[in-house]
C-alpha cells in the first residue's frame, strides 16, 4: 500500500492551516487552532482512527476556521488513501459517553453525502457554537469524497454528545480505511471504480 500520509496548506484572507495526516499512526496529535473545543474534537478522532495528526490553525473568526480545517482534513485523507485498492471501504461505530449515545457509519465511496440527526441543546460547549459541527461535518465529507452518516442518538449533555460522535467519527473511519488482504490490490467495488 505504501506510506499513506498527506500533507495540506490552506492559506486565504481570513486563514491560515497546515495539516498532516498519517492514516497509519498510532494516535498522536498535535492540534492547535486556538478554538479549544475544537482542538478537543479533534484530538478524539485522531486518538480513536489511531491517526496520527498535526494541525497548526489561525484565522478571523471560529466560522471561517472551522470550515477550513474541515476542508483541510477532508482532503488530506483523500490525498492520503491514494487510489483506495485493498481498503475495507464501509464501516460503522457506535460510542457512549456517560448520558450520550452517537453512532457513525462511513463508505469511502468517492462521492459525498451528508445524512446527520444532531439534537444538540445548546447547553455547555464554552462558547463553541453546535451548529459548527454540523458544518465541518458536511464540509469534511465533501472534501474527503465520502458517505458520512451520524446520529447521536440520545444524551443530555451537549459536550458528552459532541465527544461520542467524533469519538465514533475516528472509529469508523480506523476501521474504514484499513487494508484487507485478500483485496490487495483490488479496489472495493464491482464495478472497479470509486467516485464515477
Amino acid at each position: 500500500m505504501g506510506i499513506r500520509t498527506a500533507l495540506v496548506k490552506r492559506k486565504t484572507k481570513e486563514t491560515n492551516i497546515s495539516l498532516e495526516l498519517n492514516l497509519d499512526g498510532s494516535g498522536q496529535w498535535e492540534v492547535n487552532t486556538g478554538i479549544k473545543m475544537l482542538d478537543h474534537f479533534l484530538a478524539q478522532v485522531a486518538q480513536h482512527g489511531r491517526f496520527d495528526i498535526k494541525l497548526s490553525a489561525a484565522g478571523d473568526d471560529q466560522h471561517h476556521l472551522v470550515e477550513d480545517v474541515a476542508i483541510c482534513l477532508g482532503k488530506a485523507l483523500n490525498q492520503a488513501l491514494g487510489e483506495k485498492r485493498g481498503i475495507i471501504r464501509m464501516a460503522d461505530a457506535s460510542v457512549p459517553m456517560d448520558d450520550a449515545l452517537a453512532m457513525v457509519a462511513v463508505d469511502i465511496s468517492g462521492r459525498a453525502y451528508t445524512v446527520l440527526e444532531l439534537p444538540f441543546s445548546d447547553n455547555d460547549m464554552a462558547g463553541f457554537s453546535t451548529d459548527l459541527i454540523r458544518h465541518f461535518l458536511e464540509t469534511f465529507t465533501l472534501e474527503a469524497r465520502i458517505n458520512l452518516h451520524a446520529r447521536i442518538v440520545y444524551g443530555t449533555n451537549d459536550h458528552h454528545r459532541a465527544e461520542a460522535l467524533f469519538k465514533a467519527l475516528g472509529r469508523a473511519l480506523d476501521r474504514a480505511t484499513r487494508t484487507d488482504e485478500r483485496i490487495a490490490g483490488q479496489l472495493p467495488s464491482t464495478k472497479e471504480s470509486l467516485g464515477d
